[in-house]
């Protein structure tokens, strides 16, 4: 291989490299994931749907089928869990942002003593406001194939 070749190639693997280093997060995600956390914080460890709904954008699609569409559903979902577990808490363990989505990681305890479950909440935000969610919840299981852990 000649010495010109050989350059190209090491010119042509570092100026893909770049593309792999992590890309810094904006202001706008920073600001995304402060809404987020704060709308999370009132809404399912206050367990204030009033308070939070000022959170939601003219329109809020719920993806959980247990919970109805627009901020009427997420009240009626937030009154459930206040009557049934008034002690539940979330505790975010990671937060994550992509433009307008907001990925929340967190461990829920409905009732203290018990091991909870994890869960990623994903919330699409516009202008500012929650517009969009989607949950995925996992029980925490008595024992584990590995020491890993969920958090």
């Amino acid at each position: 291989m000649t010495r010109v070749t050989t350059m190209v190639i090491a010119a042509l693997v570092l100026a893909g490299s770049g593309s792999l280093a992590k890309a810094q997060e904006t202001p706008a995600e920073a600001q995304n994931k402060q809404i987020v956390l704060e709308f999370y914080e009132k809404a399912l460890n206050g367990k204030n749907p009033e308070a939070a709904a000022s959170y939601f954008g003219s329109h809020y699609t719920q993806h959980n089928p247990l919970v109805a569409d627009g901020a009427e559903g997420f009240r009626k979902f937030v009154e459930f869990l206040r009557q049934k577990y008034p002690e539940a808490h979330s505790e975010a363990k990671r937060v994550f942002a992509d433009g307008d989505y907001v990925i929340i990681h967190s461990h829920a305890v409905q009732e203290p003593g018990t091991k909870g479950a994890a869960i990623i909440d994903i919330f699409r935000l516009e202008n500012k406001k929650i517009v969009e969610h989607w949950d995925v919840i996992q029980p925490l299981p008595e024992t584990a194939s590995n020491s890993n852990g969920m958090f």
